[in-house]
């Protein structure tokens, strides 16, 4: 039986899916409120970075925006195989690569993100 690397790029996908779909309609609520500026004080600047610089937060930012990246890769190879881009292996190559860069170049950013100092 051949091996195949499927159930890794599935699970990536339905991780990241699941997770859109509950966490994508509250950020956008978030982010209305905020650009509103209706956002409640808990939601300031500091306290998101104070969040962002802590390694939990770092853990759980990695984390939504990496499986968040492999869904809409695999969602993009699927869409362009069915609008009839048939040169599967390439695309497959292209936007799971990109995935890879941008979880790479996410997790570096992060990793920048250093508490504030005290005034």
């Amino acid at each position: 039986m051949a091996k195949s690397n499927k159930p890794i790029v599935w699970s990536l996908f339905a991780a990241g899916g699941t997770l859109a779909a509950f966490l994508a309609p509250v950020l956008v609520l978030l982010f209305l409120m905020l650009a509103m500026g209706q956002a409640p004080a808990v939601l300031s600047y500091e306290n998101f970075h104070a969040f962002a610089a802590h390694w939990f937060g770092k853990l759980f930012l990695g984390g939504v925006i990496t499986l968040f990246l492999w869904h809409a890769a695999h969602r993009l190879r699927v869409t362009l195989f069915d609008f009839g881009l048939r040169q599967d292996a390439l695309v497959a190559v292209v936007v799971y690569l990109s995935a890879a860069i941008g979880t790479v170049l996410s997790v570096l950013y992060l990793f920048r993100i250093v508490p504030a100092a005290p005034i």
